[in-house]
């Protein structure tokens, strides 16, 4: 993983790599320890609803720490990235609140906006950046 920066902002692969390192190992704690995930984000009973979210974090995560150091690459990495927490932090603060999930959700909701808010950040530093596609 890379540590290059730009005006003190991680660079496109450094920064998307992070992101799918954070996205994979969310996505394996559910998968590799349920109980102690549980034990934080409250029992769950469509378990295989917990193994499909944490299957697709999984893959998400390893398209991002895979992505090749090249334009495109780490552009398709931010994509992945921010439409993933996106639907993430939409989720967090819809049920959290609402009570329908754990009040620790907003954790999560926390860390999505920090992923959202470097990645504008980088895209906003970088003038080869256009946009992130949704």
């Amino acid at each position: 993983m890379g540590t290059r920066h730009r005006g003190g902002v991680p660079d496109g692969i450094a920064l998307a790599h992070a992101h799918g390192l954070f996205n994979l190992l969310g996505g394996l704690w559910p998968l590799i320890h349920r109980r102690s995930f549980e034990a934080v984000f409250g029992a769950k009973t469509d378990r295989w609803l917990l193994y499909t979210v944490g299957g697709l974090l999984t893959g998400n995560g390893i398209v991002q720490i895979l992505s090749p150091d090249t334009d495109q690459g780490w552009r398709r990495a931010r994509d992945l990235g921010v439409a993933t927490a996106t639907v993430l932090l939409t989720i967090d603060l819809r049920y959290a609140p609402a009570g329908r999930i754990p009040k620790t959700y907003l954790l999560d909701a926390a860390a999505e906006i920090g992923w959202l808010a470097v990645w504008a950040r980088q895209t906003s530093q970088d003038p080869r950046s256009p946009q992130p596609r949704l």
